[in-house]
């Protein structure tokens, strides 16, 4: 096989959640003479994230790294969305913080999906800290980014701090979603 038709294989069992099958083919593929791209490692990360196993899915990113494989947004982002799934919102944040290092774009996805890591463990503060290097950044915010960090402040009862973020979603003109709408309520509800 060609890296490409491993990578395409490694696609298909990622998106079908067959992460033990790609686990295996990565075992099989590092004993051969072909060299994996990125591709095929972001697919395998997000495999991982799919599946729930977020470790994992960090391991596929530190063999990039010790393999001279170009880590990208894709790479990150998965990776970021594996430990927002598995409940890891400090892993998560070093892999941003990696990120910000690294001479990687992060866009208003990646954002989305730290704030959202931060919310899912109720770590309201660093989802605010994360919204505001949004602003710094000058990326634009979208509803995932406002509705992840009003949804972070309801979670800590901080009902005051949704309010503002709803208001700030508003001027912003961006789209209320209906995630949005009940985080500010339930905060309110709460305060």
């Amino acid at each position: 096989p060609t890296a490409i038709t491993a990578g395409a294989v490694i696609s298909a069992c990622g998106k079908s959640g067959m992460w033990e099958q790609v686990m295996q083919l990565f075992r099989v593929l590092a004993q051969s003479t072909l060299e994996l791209d990125t591709t095929a490692h972001n697919a395998a990360i997000s495999a991982c994230e799919k599946a729930g196993e977020w470790t994992r899915a960090l391991q596929f990113l530190h063999v990039m790294d010790q393999s001279n494989v170009k880590i990208n947004t894709i790479s990150f982002l998965a990776a970021i969305s594996a430990c927002q799934e598995g409940g890891k919102w400090k892993k998560a944040m070093e892999i941003y913080s990696l990120m910000t290092q690294a001479t990687v774009e992060v866009d208003t996805t990646i954002f989305s999906a730290a704030i959202s890591a931060c919310a899912k463990a109720g770590s309201w503060q660093n989802a605010m800290h994360l919204l505001s290097e949004v602003a710094q950044r000058q990326v634009e915010s979208d509803t995932i980014t406002f509705s992840a960090a009003i949804s972070a402040t309801e979670k800590a009862g901080e009902w005051e701090k949704a309010l503002r973020l709803f208001d700030a979603m508003l001027q912003s003109k961006v789209q209320c979603s209906t995630i949005s709408h009940n985080s500010v309520i339930s905060a309110c509800e709460k305060g």
